[in-house]
């Protein structure tokens, strides 16, 4: 497991690192931690869950766990902050 310092949230459960990740021979900086699904930007409850994970995560250090595929370039992985997995943290969108 590496530690990646979080350099923009895009939604609810997707976010950029740095430095970029490496996984079976593919680079990125885009991460969709697994254990919940945020509802999208323009659903209701949307907006709510990336103020939230900004407030949670930006500009700080998350450890990158195992990873499970890579979706659309994001890397798909258990996502770790403060020893807790992300996902622990929503537990509304589990």
């Amino acid at each position: 497991m590496a530690e990646f310092t979080v350099t923009s949230v895009i939604d609810g459960d997707t976010f950029d690192v740095s430095p970029d990740w490496k996984w079976n021979g593919q680079t990125g900086s885009r991460v969709r931690p697994t254990g919940y699904d945020a509802p999208e930007l323009h659903a209701v409850g949307g907006q709510a869950a990336k103020d939230k994970l900004s407030g949670l995560i930006l500009g700080k250090k998350v450890v990158l766990g195992t990873a499970h595929t890579i979706d659309r370039g994001r890397l798909v992985c258990d996502v770790f902050f403060n020893g807790r997995n992300l996902a622990d943290y929503f537990p509304d969108f589990k």
